[in-house]
């Protein structure tokens, strides 16, 4: 199975210590060159891809692709959603809206960070999603309607 993923995904696990659960769901995930820089602007992350090394970087090699969709998104969303077309990705993991919009325009399957959540519990991997939601919303600031919020923990019998 092939995963790209963009980075906020990455990043709101980390802040929450759940990073881990990518490769227990998924063994290994591939991001693109930008991505790989984003996520080492943070302190404390010099040795994440040491730490991490099921988290594989790839670069793009669709240079006009990314010229056109950095029109519309940031540069790590433009190469995950090129990356995600030359690897023929089963999955990209993204959470932006525009950049969820523009990836399903070109026919990608996505989920993100709340998908990633269900799957996690869904698997056996996570006991419960509440806390974890409460700490993403009011620790870090992940934004997500109050409605979603409860369809979510209703899905999980939380």
């Amino acid at each position: 199975m092939i995963i790209i993923s963009d980075t906020s995904i990455i990043t709101n696990l980390i802040q929450v210590g759940q990073l881990e659960l990518l490769e227990k769901l998924f063994n290994e995930i591939i991001i693109p060159q930008k991505v790989s820089e984003e996520l080492l602007r943070s302190s404390g992350r010099e040795n994440l891809f040491e730490k991490y090394n099921w988290i594989n970087i790839q670069e793009i090699t669709n240079k006009n692709l990314y010229d056109q969709l950095l029109k519309r998104v940031d540069p790590g969303e433009a190469e995950s959603i090129v990356l995600a077309i030359e690897l023929k990705a089963d999955l990209l993991l993204i959470d932006e809206r525009k950049g969820r919009q523009v990836a399903e325009e070109y026919g990608i399957v996505i989920t993100g960070l709340i998908g990633v959540l269900i799957n996690a519990k869904e698997q056996g991997f996570l006991e419960k999603i509440k806390p974890i939601l409460d700490k993403l919303i009011y620790e870090i600031g992940f934004r997500i309607s109050p409605r979603l919020y409860q369809q979510v923990l209703k899905m999980v019998n939380e």
